[in-house]
C-alpha cells in the first residue's frame, strides 16, 4: 500500500509544481509523459530567468532569495545567491508558459525526502512554496487524479501557495478537492498531505 500511493504522489509531481526538486537535484525536468515545448523560459537568457523565477513570490520574499536558471544542457545553476533560504527556479514544467516556484529550506526538504523515498517528511519546521502566476494539474471528471491518462484533462491553477505541514480533512474540516473555498489539502490520508491555497502570493501579509 505505501509503495502504491509514493508512486501515485511521484507521477503527479511535475505537472503539480514539485518538479522543482528535480531541478535542486541536477535532473532535467519535463511535464508529464515527457511533454516539452521548445521556445519556453529556459531557452532565455539568464536575466530573464531570474527575473520570471522571482516573480513567484512576495517581492519582500524573492529580493533575498536564492535564483537557480537553466542551463544550456537543461540543468539548474545558481545564478543568485540569495539570504533568506528561498529559493526560486524560472519553471518547472518546461511548457510555453513558465510556472515559476519558490520555496523555503523546509519545502525543499520535504520534496527531497518524498522523492527519496521517505516513509514521511522530516523537516522540522513548516514549508512554504508560492507559485504567482500558478502551475497544473490533471482533472478527471471533476476531480483531482494524480496522473494523465484516458479521459484526464490539464487544468492550469491560478496564482497560489503551498504549505507543508501534516494536514488531515477530518480535524481541520478543510476539502479535499478544489472547492469555493479555494483552500483543500492534496495527497490527504498520506504522510504528505499538504495545504493548496489559491491566494495571489502577492497578497499575502
Amino acid at each position: 500500500m505505501r509503495r502504491r500511493w509514493m508512486m501515485f504522489l511521484l507521477s503527479a509531481l511535475i505537472p503539480l509544481g514539485a518538479a522543482a526538486v528535480f531541478a535542486a537535484e541536477g535532473h532535467h525536468m519535463a511535464g508529464e509523459n515527457g511533454m516539452m515545448e521548445k521556445g519556453g523560459i529556459r531557452s532565455q537568457s539568464t536575466e530573464k530567468q531570474i527575473q520570471v523565477a522571482l516573480s513567484a513570490a512576495p517581492p519582500e520574499i524573492a529580493q533575498e532569495a536564492t535564483v537557480k536558471v537553466y542551463g544550456a544542457d537543461g540543468k539548474p545553476i545558481e545564478a543568485k545567491k540569495g539570504t533568506n533560504g528561498f529559493v526560486c527556479y524560472p519553471d518547472i514544467s518546461n511548457l510555453s508558459e513558465p510556472d515559476p516556484i519558490c520555496n523555503n529550506a523546509a519545502a525543499e526538504q520535504w520534496f527531497n525526502d518524498l522523492l527519496g523515498g521517505k516513509e514521511k517528511p522530516t523537516m522540522t519546521a513548516p514549508g512554504i512554496s508560492y507559485m504567482a502566476k500558478g502551475g497544473w494539474h490533471f482533472e478527471k471528471e471533476g476531480k483531482i487524479v494524480m496522473a494523465d491518462g484516458p479521459g484526464v484533462k490539464k487544468v492550469q491553477e491560478p496564482p497560489h501557495w503551498m504549505v507543508f505541514w501534516p494536514f488531515d480533512s477530518k480535524t481541520t474540516g478543510l476539502p479535499e478537492q478544489v472547492s469555493a473555498l479555494g483552500t483543500y489539502i492534496m495527497f490527504e490520508g498520506t504522510p504528505y498531505a499538504h495545504l493548496m491555497i489559491y491566494q495571489h502570493p502577492k497578497g499575502v501579509r
